[in-house]
């Protein structure tokens, strides 16, 4: 019931709670919004690391933040320094963080399970001059250091968990806490906070610079937008990715508790709803994959936020959990974009991703630059305060993505008559067949709602007479076996679902997909040095297997 009467508080109407939003000020800095989040919910508990035990409340925080940033202060790290933080999901991230952040700094999030070549690439790009990691991570930052391929002296390495070899002890460094810091530097909205690497689903990631204001009003509108307060928030993802971050902003904001998992687990998932009574939470929708689980509705969670849901599983997601579960768009460079107001529950299974939030404003042009009209489909461009402030030193792809103001998405969108907007597919991500343009993730959203399947990637196939064939690569539910009859079913909801010039000609089973730092699909990855990219699947034109072992070139 306690979800019920929450949802039956009366709220205005979404655009004044958009205009209200918009028009009260920001906070000065990440630092003011501590010292007023602190001196509201001082007792309250910020945080709570549930597998490890750390907690903090929101007056110990403020302290420690303002404690470590004074010793970060002391060694050199100012206003402006980069600073890669490589850490697992270990409170000393975000108050590192939080610190950085106070004192004008900016952080460089590392991914603990990066190859030395790859910490040597981000750091490189990103030009870190300082390392925090962790005593389980360090080795393969020696390694690279070994190598030749970074130059890290011991005195710019900060160590969780113990330092050896001339590097410092983040405990020590955090082992002060003090009531007041002032930084040596005024600190604004237009100070760069994070050099974020984008996700790399569509090409080689960049570091998206991105700045106070960016981070404070992303904060703000994820709290405030549905006009209700959500005290228990989880955050079940790295922190070195980007969701982490602005839900510990709008725990904040919220004057909450962000829970924190060690790492992301689609098996424990509904437990950690019911066990620590979340009322915001991000779902992963491949959950519908998932074996159903006894507790699986027995949670006090008011909304979810879902991405990219296929529009058949949208409506039984909410059912199967018992939640309000409404798609939101964002992209690393803008930070949230649209979501879908809580009360709109007609559009769930639309499709739609909603309108713009705060601070956004969205169009949809053709090739000509041109807007277009609405359920007409042409690339999404978005605008507004706290956008990236470009590609940390890649000029030319910035010059790219932003004009006059406005950030290109690289995404086909329509807009219906209510204003809604939806996603239709990559510009990048389209296969040409013949003299028709396919969108990947239309029939990804098809296939996806086929009996036995729980995730589905469409790539192009280099095809002499056509230019291109579809194929399906698809990662069944658990228990489904990979058989004729599911393959039959597959096919049939394709041509049921799809103009007969977009149903995959191949289709290939797979355990797992090759993922990003953030457990999206990397797409690229299914076809990087593969020879043959027919090998392996059913060809539903010859009506065949193609062997694995077959390596013509396609």
């Amino acid at each position: 019931m306690w979800k019920d009467e929450v949802l039956a508080q009366a709220v205005v109407p979404y655009e004044d709670r958009r205009r209200r939003i918009e028009a009260e000020p920001l906070p000065e800095n990440i630092g003011a919004l501590i010292d007023a989040a602190a001196a509201e919910a001082g007792d309250r508990v910020v945080w709570n690391f549930f597998e490890s035990g750390e907690t903090l409340t929101y007056g110990e925080m403020r302290r420690k933040v303002n404690g470590l940033a004074a010793r970060l202060v002391a060694l050199g790290i100012g206003k402006g320094t980069h600073v890669g933080v490589m850490l697992p999901n270990v409170e000393a991230f975000p108050l590192t963080w939080l610190a950085l952040g106070r004192i004008g700094a900016v952080m460089l999030p590392i991914n603990p399970g990066y190859t030395p070549r790859e910490i040597a690439h981000v750091m490189k790009v990103a030009e870190a001059d300082w390392v925090v990691t962790h005593d389980s991570t360090r080795a393969v930052l020696d390694e690279a250091h070994a190598a030749g391929l970074i130059a890290l002296p011991a005195e710019r390495l900060i160590v969780v968990g113990g330092a050896l070899g001339g590097a410092h002890d983040w405990a020590e460094l955090a082992s002060e806490p003090q009531d007041h810091f002032t930084p040596p530097e005024p600190v604004g909205h237009d100070d760069l906070l994070n050099i974020q690497f984008t996700s790399g689903t569509s090409g080689f990631p960049k570091g998206c610079m991105l700045g106070q204001r960016y981070w404070i009003s992303a904060g703000k509108v994820n709290a405030f937008r549905d006009g209700r307060i959500y005290r228990r928030i989880l955050a079940s993802t790295p922190f070195f990715y980007m969701d982490p971050q602005w839900l510990l902003l709008m725990t904040l904001y919220q004057r909450g508790t962000l829970f924190v998992a060690a790492r992301q687990s689609t098996s424990r998932f509904s437990g950690w709803l019911e066990e620590h009574e979340i009322d915001f939470c991000l779902l992963p929708w491949v959950l519908h994959g998932m074996a159903p689980q006894q507790h699986d509705a027995q949670n006090r969670v008011v909304r979810a936020n879902i991405y990219g849901c296929p529009r058949d599983l949208h409506r039984g997601l909410e059912e199967r959990f018992d939640l309000n579960a409404r798609e939101a768009f964002g992209m690393t460079e803008i930070g949230p974009a649209m979501f879908a107001p809580i009360e709109r529950a007609d559009k769930v299974g639309s499709g739609s991703c909603g309108v713009p939030c705060p601070f956004r404003e969205c169009r949809i042009v053709g090739e000509d630059g041109q807007p277009v009209a609405r359920g007409e489909i042409g690339e999404l461009q978005i605008r507004g305060p706290g956008i990236m402030l470009g590609y940390y030193n890649n000029p030319e792809a910035t010059a790219e993505v932003l004009k006059d103001g406005w950030f290109s998405s690289g995404d086909l969108f329509r807009q219906d008559e209510d204003g809604f907007f939806y996603i239709v597919g990559r510009k990048k991500d389209m296969i040409r067949r013949s003299a028709e343009n396919i969108a990947a993730r239309e029939v990804e959203t098809v296939l996806a709602a086929a009996p036995g399947v729980a995730e589905v990637a469409v790539v192009g196939v280099p095809d002499p007479l056509r230019g291109e064939e579809v194929k399906a690569c698809i990662r069944l539910k658990e228990g489904v076996v990979a058989d004729a009859a599911i393959l039959e079913g597959i096919v049939a909801t394709a041509q049921a679902g799809l103009a007969p010039f977009k149903v995959p000609r191949f289709y290939a089973f797979v355990e797992d997909f090759p993922r990003t730092a953030s457990l999206k699909i990397a797409k690229p990855r299914i076809t990087e040095g593969v020879a043959d990219l027919r090998a392996g699947s059913f060809d539903r034109t010859s009506g065949e297997w193609i062997p694995a072992t077959e390596g013509a070139s396609a």
